[in-house]
C-alpha cells in the first residue's frame, strides 16, 4: 500500500457529490501529492479497501436519506484506515439548517455505525429544483484541512 494512497468512494445522482469528490481529489493530488482513486459506488460497490490508507466516503442526500450504496459501504471494516465523510445536501447549504444537516445526516449516521471513527466530516450544499447551494470554495478549504490530517 502506497503511503497516503486515498480512495474517494461516493454516490451521486444529480452530480453534486461527484463534483465535490473531484474537487477533493484534485486538492489532495495537487497540494499533497497523494495518489487518489475516485470510485462511484453505483459502478463499483465493493472496491478493494486493502489498497488504501485513507478512505473518503461521500453521499448525496435525497428525501432526507443517504443513498443506499453509500449507506451500505459504511458497513465495511475501516480498521487501521483514516476515514473522512462528506455529504451533499440542499439543507447543508443553507446556513439556517446547516447544523441540523450535520446532526441528522452525519452525527446520527455515526451513532448507528460506531465502528467508524472519522478524522473529519463535512456537509456541503447541494442543488435541487432551481436552488443551487453548492460552494466549491468550501469544498477546497475542507480538502486542504483533510490533506493535513491525512499527512499526520
Amino acid at each position: 500500500m502506497n503511503e497516503n494512497k486515498t480512495l474517494i468512494a461516493y454516490v451521486s445522482k444529480s452530480g453534486v457529490t461527484e463534483e465535490n469528490a473531484q474537487i477533493i481529489a484534485d486538492i489532495l493530488k495537487d497540494q499533497y501529492n497523494f495518489e487518489v482513486d475516485l470510485i462511484n459506488l453505483n459502478k463499483n460497490p465493493k472496491p478493494n479497501l486493502s489498497l488504501y490508507e485513507n478512505i473518503i466516503i461521500g453521499s448525496g442526500i435525497r428525501i432526507a436519506r443517504w443513498y443506499r450504496k453509500a449507506n451500505k459501504f459504511l458497513k465495511n471494516n475501516f480498521k487501521d484506515k483514516k476515514v473522512a465523510i462528506f455529504l451533499s445536501s440542499g439543507k447543508a447549504g443553507d446556513p439556517e439548517s446547516y447544523e441540523d444537516a450535520i446532526t441528522k445526516y452525519i452525527n446520527q449516521k455515526l451513532t448507528k455505525n460506531p465502528h467508524i471513527k472519522p478524522v473529519a466530516t463535512e456537509a456541503f450544499g447541494g442543488r435541487y429544483a432551481d436552488m443551487d447551494y453548492t460552494d466549491p470554495e468550501k469544498v477546497k478549504a475542507w480538502a486542504l484541512k483533510l490533506g493535513k490530517k491525512f499527512s499526520d
